[in-house]
């Protein structure tokens, strides 16, 4: 099963924030992001678990 992986600009516009908070996010390790040259991509599976987790904060 072929999960997609999206850009930092793709999650920015999903979550309706900068591509630099999504960054920092990444650099921070609280989302799950692999670096494919020099370019982040987020499973679909890794922010759905990050969303998840921040509803528990809440």
């Amino acid at each position: 099963m072929d999960e997609q992986m999206l850009t930092t600009a793709q999650v920015a516009e999903r979550l309706q924030v900068t591509q630099k908070t999504v960054v920092g996010w990444i650099q921070a390790g609280k989302l799950t992001a692999y670096k494919l040259s020099r370019l982040w991509r987020v499973k679909e599976s890794d922010l759905e678990a990050f969303l998840e987790a921040r509803k528990g904060n809440r």
